[in-house]
């Protein structure tokens, strides 16, 4: 332990559905927590999915006031603050910093001729670094918005993430951008620079780009204006921080090469740590750039516990969940996809959700639903390590979705590995370990290493593997059936988690 009695630092999640804080001290213990909800995303058309970027700041002031409200007198002092957000989520914003239209979120679908000139224009840089452009990247997303803003030459200032505009308003001027939400944006992290050959070939101008700059890097100070909004203390450290799925991979303590995260939310994201940059020619696997010099790759699906909120939002989920562990294996098998289009472990942005049988009960058809996110994080793995990335058990989960025993169990049984569920494995917890890396802490693992605590492991459930495994099998025959499996998937589906190919 570091001794900075009184020092605290605070992390910020800008969620789809919801900003979270979370406010810590230098041992990674809770001091306060706050959450406020933001407007769903509208989807005016198939495949497309929007959200106003006017939200963000406000639902972000409001939950980092209740956070600090919630402290005690005696717990001490914000001084450093670190904000997280989805990844893929793009806007542009005017030079007075206030958004320009809607933001594109992480699963719209609208970009996909502009992803196809961007990949074609840079397909040797993509390459090396093991990327393929899809219509979910902000970058084809930046493309078409900026072709339909009225003026888009004088008017357009920034190109922009969830992160960047609370970022600039929690100092109150330009701030760059990290190398973490600029990966699907267009960045190149080998090189160190914007892929300036798609740029043009999408014809977006290189002022509208900010500048760039590592994960946990300070980027200013609270100004009074945002103290007087937020709470904190006007001083207080901002610091850069990385998208939601690789803070949740902080949070969940992956510190050293074959250390793997599952991240469960709203969407499904899988990362690992690996002292190489990991290629796939497919396109799902993407690799961030990691603050201590290694490499972290994974990726996030359309799929998650988006399903249960589109499915079962009215439901009493905690009650499902104990008559789910009690129903055992579902006797029918769905994919769970919400809306259309899949970026992982498979690239199809055709994709639709499907069931194979029919439930015969809500209880059937919630149990189908845990098990196909399971499904699809086992194909995931097998995929990651078919390119050389294995999981070195066991397999650290987090996300809000992680908390629930029976989704866990059906996990690790279907994975074939215990699970290690950290204490607080939350986004906003990853952020605080982020803020507190330069602030509090000489470098990142050293942070992970005292901020994270494991709560308790989840073992396989043996009487359900068999079921669940022939289950498996037929979810992932129903996908091959579609086409959407490429022959590197096919052939590393059945793979053991973690076992050498």
């Amino acid at each position: 332990m570091v001794n900075r009695l009184g020092e605290l630092v605070a992390g910020v999640d800008v969620a789809t559905a919801d900003v979270r804080v979370t406010v810590c001290d230098p041992d990674g213990h809770v001091r306060a927590f706050a959450t406020t909800s933001l407007p769903a995303p509208k989807r005016p058309r198939r495949g497309w999915s929007e959200q106003d970027p006017a939200v963000w700041w406000p639902g972000v002031a409001k939950a980092l006031r209740q956070a600090g409200e919630a402290l005690d007198d005696g717990d001490g002092r914000i001084v450093s603050v670190c904000v997280s957000a989805t990844s893929g989520t793009v806007m542009l914003a005017g030079a007075d910093g206030e958004p320009l239209g809607p933001a594109l979120m992480y699963d719209d679908q609208r970009a996909s001729a502009e992803a196809e000139r961007a990949q074609e224009a840079a397909a040797s840089r993509w390459e090396s670094l093991g990327l393929q452009v899809s219509a979910s990247f902000g970058l084809p997303k930046w493309a078409w918005l900026l072709s339909r803003t009225d003026e888009a030459g004088g008017k357009v200032r920034w190109a922009w993430h969830v992160s960047d505009l609370v970022v600039s308003r929690l100092t109150g001027g330009e701030t760059p951008t990290d190398t973490s939400h600029a990966l699907k944006s267009g960045y190149d992290p080998l090189r160190r620079e914007w892929a300036d050959e798609a740029m043009d070939a999408l014809a977006i101008p290189a002022g509208v780009l900010p500048e760039v700059s590592p994960p946990t890097t300070p980027v200013g100070t609270v100004s009074p204006e945002a103290a007087s909004s937020t709470g904190l203390p006007a001083g207080c450290e901002v610091r850069l921080g990385m998208t939601d799925s690789c803070a949740g991979q902080v949070a969940a303590g992956a510190d050293q090469p074959g250390r793997f995260v599952s991240v469960l939310g709203t969407t499904l994201a899988l990362k690992g740590v690996t002292a190489d940059l990991v290629r796939d020619p497919t396109g799902a696997v993407y690799s961030h750039w990691h603050p201590d010099g290694w490499w972290l790759p994974g990726g996030a699906s359309n799929t998650g516990g988006a399903a249960l909120e589109e499915h079962f939002g009215d439901a009493d989920l905690a009650a499902f969940d104990r008559r789910a562990g009690e129903h055992g294996p579902a006797g029918f098998v769905c994919y769970p996809l919400v809306g259309s289009g899949e970026r992982f472990p498979f690239v199809q942005p055709d994709a639709e959700g499907f069931r194979e049988g029919s439930p015969h009960s809500d209880v059937d058809a919630y149990r189908a639903t845990l098990e196909g996110v399971a499904f699809l994080e086992r194909l995931g793995l097998a995929h990651l390590a078919a390119l050389g990335a294995r999981l070195e058990a066991p397999l650290a989960v987090a996300g809000a979705a992680s908390r629930s025993p029976t989704w866990n169990a059906i996990r690790a049984t279907t994975l074939g590995v215990p699970l290690v569920v950290p204490a607080r494995a939350e986004t906003s917890l990853g952020a605080c370990v982020l803020a507190a890396t330069g602030s509090i802490y000489e470098n990142l693992a050293d942070a992970v290493r005292a901020m994270v605590h494991v709560e308790h492991e989840v073992e396989p459930v043996e009487e359900e593997r068999e079921q669940l495994q022939r289950s498996y099998e037929r979810f992932v025959r129903a996908l091959d059936e579609r086409g959407w499996l490429d022959p590197l998937l096919r052939e590393a589906a059945f793979t053991e988690v973690g076992e050498e190919r």
